[in-house]
């Protein structure tokens, strides 16, 4: 994900649920007055004491690692046990950020994650879903109220984990040319930080009646991408059997000669010198997150530095689907999917996209597409294969594939080389907001694979039509982490991804097989090298 694609993404997120603290909170909290039932679980740590809520056992702010403050670029040590029974009602900090982190308090003690579940071991052997959440790789939380459990728990009868981890330079500033062994993993510990939530998952399953050796990940943007790393990872290797991405993938990680460059950039803006590591660990937080508002001189875009996964030879040995797919998660079942409209979510927040006229067009699609190639040869593709369109659609259409769906493209083929289970979707389901104009923008299938189009901040709509579309795509990630396979009676037979016939699930009111979907622009945008942002 690009650095304007996370920032917007974070805008467009804080509108759908009303951006202040208060709005995320009231969906978080009981009613005031409002009788609560109090449920216990026993962790490695401590007990905790989390509700009941529509019936599903809620534990929220459960640490599964130690305060990082003292261990900051460092792999983080497990969580301080604790005497007596510790409050689980309520969620824990974000992640260090710019701007708002879902309503909550900010802080380097941000290892939490909040679980939901139908029952308290009781023996049961369901499915353990845990989502990752977006925001690329530096803005964001578990806290979201559209990613809130409880829905899918009731729908599926499986256990539901929600994740916070290090962020933005706290979890991805590559410090390994230092040779200070203290922060020789740095450029990963966000990603670190992940794998020891999926251990604490594994160790924990049963308390809460799921099953340790049966564990879905999903994720949505920066969440989809963090996934696709962690199939790369050898500790990661075993930690979960099923995955889903959501409009995030991550192609190739960032080589360590970039990342060392950018890392340069950050220390020299807080005035400290190269390999000077104790005074960047005691540096103050907010001086630290004020630095990553640096522009990124690696790309032609207006961009804040870079920070996401890094191949540093020990946690990362290599690209996450460069130059194929990883072996060592070839037998992951796997469903990789888009949206049909995805920038129309934050470019749409300008009213002069949707009025573009074709003079104006080259320009934007120059400020705008993050491709290499000239915007004339795309515009006269794009005119060939769909002459209906109007400048503002061909836009919005040219920028979704250039930012995002290329990697999804990639990454099912790949998995298609190998021989791996591979499910592909792309999500045509037009929202009613905004008059319908955002279409099936980036973020729409949250509430419906989450089950939560009744949520604040969901632009679905609460009606049999929305209801019907989240049946089908919660359905689907149910299935996959129930049989390994998202096939399930509300939706068309649902084929693997092969080559060359790309068979695609595309969701819709309809929803219907279709083969090599979109292939006109999927031909034009292969006449170039695909390179994600922040390899270069």
């Amino acid at each position: 994900m690009t650095a304007p694609f996370e920032e917007s993404r974070r805008r467009f997120l804080q509108h759908l649920a009303g951006t202040s603290a208060f709005a995320t909170l009231a969906t978080t909290l009981p009613a005031a007055g409002a009788p609560r039932r109090t449920v216990t679980a026993t962790t490695r740590s401590g007990r905790i004491a989390g509700l009941v809520d529509r019936g599903v056992h809620v534990f929220r702010g459960v640490p599964y690692g130690a305060d990082t403050r003292t261990r900051r670029f460092q792999r983080a040590l497990r969580e301080t046990a604790w005497t007596g029974v510790r409050d689980a009602v309520r969620f824990g900090a974000s992640a260090p950020q710019r701007g708002d982190a879902d309503g909550q308090a900010v802080s380097e003690d941000c290892l939490f994650l909040n679980v939901h579940t139908p029952a308290l071991r009781d023996g049961g052997r369901r499915p353990v879903l845990v989502y990752i959440h977006g925001g690329g790789y530096n803005n964001g939380s578990g806290s979201h109220p559209l990613y809130d459990g409880v829905n899918l728990c009731r729908r599926g009868d499986v256990v539901v984990v929600t994740v916070n981890h290090r962020l933005n330079a706290f979890g991805y500033l590559y410090l390994g040319e230092s040779g200070d062994e203290r922060v020789m993993d740095a450029g990963n510990v966000g990603q670190l930080d992940l794998i020891d939530a999926l251990h604490w998952v594994r160790e924990h399953a049963h308390e809460f009646g799921g099953d340790a050796g049966n564990v879905t990940v999903f994720g949505q943007s920066g969440g989809g991408a963090k996934i696709a790393t962690l199939m790369a990872m050898p500790e990661a290797d075993g930690l979960f059997h099923k995955a889903m991405t959501m409009s995030g993938q991550q192609v190739t990680a960032a080589g360590p000669r970039a990342a060392a460059q950018r890392s340069a950039l950050f220390v020299a803006d807080l005035g400290l010198r190269p390999g000077d590591i104790d005074a960047l660990l005691a540096m103050p937080m907010a001086r630290l997150l004020d630095a990553t508002r640096l522009r990124d001189p690696s790309r032609a875009e207006n961009t804040s530095l870079y920070f996401g996964p890094v191949l540093d030879a020990r946690s990362l040995p290599r690209h996450p689907f460069y130059p194929d797919a990883p072996a060592q998660s070839s037998r992951i079942p796997m469903v990789i999917g888009n949206t049909r409209d995805e920038t129309r979510a934050f470019l749409g927040n300008d009213e002069a996209n949707f009025t573009l006229t074709w003079d104006q067009l080259p320009q934007k699609l120059r400020e705008q597409q993050y491709v290499d190639l000239s915007p004339e040869i795309v515009i006269a593709e794009y005119r060939r294969l769909y002459p209906d369109y109007s400048p503002s659609e061909v836009f919005f259409a040219a920028t979704t594939a250039g930012r995002s769906w290329r990697g999804a493209i990639i990454e099912a083929e790949e998995r298609a080389r190998q021989g791996s289970p591979a499910w592909v979707y792309q999500l045509d389901w037009r929202s009613p907001a905004d008059g319908g104009r955002l279409r099936a923008f980036h973020t729409l299938d949250i509430p419906l694979v989450l089950d939560n189009v009744a949520a604040e901040g969901s632009k679905t709509g609460d009606d049999t039509r929305a209801r019907a579309m989240a049946s089908r795509m919660s359905g689907a990630l149910i299935a996959l982490a129930r049989h390994g396979d998202p096939n399930h009676s509300d939706i068309p037979s649902w084929s693997p991804y092969t080559l060359p016939q790309r068979q695609t699930m595309v969701f819709d009111d309809a929803s219907s097989m279709q083969d090599n979907p979109r292939g006109g622009e999927r031909s034009l945008y292969e006449r170039v090298p695909f390179v994600q942002r922040g390899t270069m």
